[in-house]
């Protein structure tokens, strides 16, 4: 069984940053991917960005790209998600996800087996 759990949501203004940490336990793959999402209320879950086990990384949206940057350190198994010049319309839980299939995008969420419980992140003046 993998357990992701996820750290570092909370409150920041407008223009700030977080710095958001999943970290993975449980059964090792060869590959994986793993992925972050987000979901606001009203809306679908949305795909932020991923890296796989080889270092590749799947760039987010346009409204994302320079701002969320994704990372890992594989001595800690995790993966840090890092959020500058944040906006109020970032506010959402975030959730980490593992996919241990290469043959998908990786931008979808079922393309994903294993989620964390998901960490709150609310940007309000």
């Amino acid at each position: 069984q993998v357990q992701l759990v996820e750290s570092g949501g909370g409150s920041v203004q407008p223009g700030g940053s977080l710095r958001l940490s999943c970290a993975v336990s449980g059964r090792a793959f060869s590959w994986y991917r793993l992925g972050w999402f987000r979901q606001t209320p009203g809306k679908e879950r949305e795909f932020v960005t991923a890296v796989t086990s080889n270092g590749d990384v799947t760039s987010p949206a346009d409204s994302m790209k320079c701002r969320f940057t994704i990372s890992g350190d594989n001595a800690k198994n995790t993966v840090y998600l890092r959020m500058d010049n944040l906006k109020t319309e970032d506010t959402g839980v975030y959730s980490c996800a593992l996919s241990w299939n290469r043959n998908t995008s990786g931008r979808s969420p079922p393309h994903y087996t294993y989620w964390g419980q998901g960490t709150q992140v609310t940007v309000s003046s």
